[in-house]
């Protein structure tokens, strides 16, 4: 399947999700959350790095990292600076 194709299922689901109850406002609440994770692994795959040397170089497990890229986990602020401080980010709360 190629990117324009999973593109369109996915914009699909969205479209069929968002009929039912609840889906938007929860979709809208997660979007602050999903574009920080967003920011941090495109930085990373920017950098070459993979998920395993970010890991080491901040001193975490590779699934810690990738539980965290994948959204499995509520990150505390200490893990958030570590991370964007490994990508030489600074993290910046508005």
């Amino acid at each position: 399947m190629c990117y324009h194709e999973l593109m369109k299922t996915l914009e699909q689901f969205k479209k069929e999700a968002f009929k039912r109850p609840g889906v938007r406002k929860a979709y809208a609440e997660l979007q602050p959350e999903l574009q920080i994770i967003k920011s941090i692994v495109l930085s990373r795959a920017k950098k070459g790095l993979s998920q395993r040397a970010l890991a080491k170089k901040i001193g975490v497990t590779q699934s810690a990292l990738a539980r965290f890229e994948s959204g499995n986990i509520n990150p505390t602020l200490s893990f958030l600076k570590k991370v964007t401080s490994g990508l030489g980010l600074q993290l910046l709360v508005r």
